[in-house]
């Protein structure tokens, strides 16, 4: 028997009988079981250790809170992470007033060095919150606004905390200010909310900033009456959930 004769009686397979030796999805790093463990365990953390109005605030019409800087250092500390801080791009137009800087924040495990995530930030003095004010005095705060932002951004993706928290703030529709017709705060009032404040211990930065978030007004006197009512009611959320703390 010649070789064609012994070729041609072999007996040949398709070509997709053959067992495939490599699948077409990568492993998963991450179990199912180990992915809940640490969505519980998160859930968990937050619920035990983060106190609404400090940690994070809640927002008319959105399900889900909007997380503060306070909540992400805590939530930094917890999981163990280091931060480092790089200003990637900035423009400081002192001629003209203009400032705008652009954050990048990393994040790296403690116990092993490796980077577990990265956020970007950005903030300028054109935004709504900055354009009234004296460009000048608030160059500083833009840019840590930036890295604040820049924190979040990395803390949400690191933790896998996107589910419960969002970072969207400055994309939401805020309560309006006092327009013809509603009536302004009282004083008594701004009386509460400044007893309120300093009873909880408050910085002024904070308060500031949750009005800035809830009702885009810097300052208590500008809040309308409804909106202070509002307000005060959150403050005594927070003071009983200290005291019960």
């Amino acid at each position: 028997m010649n070789r064609e004769q012994q070729q041609s009686k072999r007996k040949v397979e398709p070509f997709n009988s053959y067992p495939s030796t490599q699948s077409s999805l990568p492993n998963l790093v991450v179990t199912p079981s180990d992915a809940k463990r640490r969505i519980d365990d998160l859930n968990v953390f937050v619920q035990n250790s983060m106190v609404k109005g400090i940690d994070y605030g809640m927002i008319s019409g959105f399900s889900k809170p909007t997380l503060l800087k306070p909540g992400a250092e805590k939530l930094c500390d917890a999981f163990g992470f280091s931060k480092t801080v790089d200003v990637v791009n900035r423009i400081e137009q002192w001629e003209v007033g203009v400032f705008a800087y652009e954050v990048k924040m990393t994040l790296t495990r403690k116990d092993n060095g490796i980077i577990e995530a990265e956020g970007l930030g950005s903030c300028n003095s054109k935004e709504a919150a900055y354009r009234h004010q004296d460009a000048f005095t608030i160059v500083n705060t833009v840019l840590k606004m930036a890295k604040k932002r820049a924190l979040i951004d990395a803390i949400l993706s690191a933790t896998r905390a996107s589910g419960l928290f969002t970072q969207d703030i400055e994309d939401f529709p805020k309560q309006t200010n006092i327009k013809g017709g509603e009536e302004q705060s009282t004083k008594f009032q701004l009386q509460t909310i400044y007893h309120l404040v300093s009873e909880i211990s408050i910085s002024n930065g904070e308060a500031k900033e949750l009005m800035m978030i809830l009702y885009n007004v810097e300052h208590s006197t500008k809040l309308s009456k409804k909106q202070a009512h509002n307000f005060i009611q959150d403050l005594l959320l927070l003071q009983n959930s200290r005291k019960k703390g």
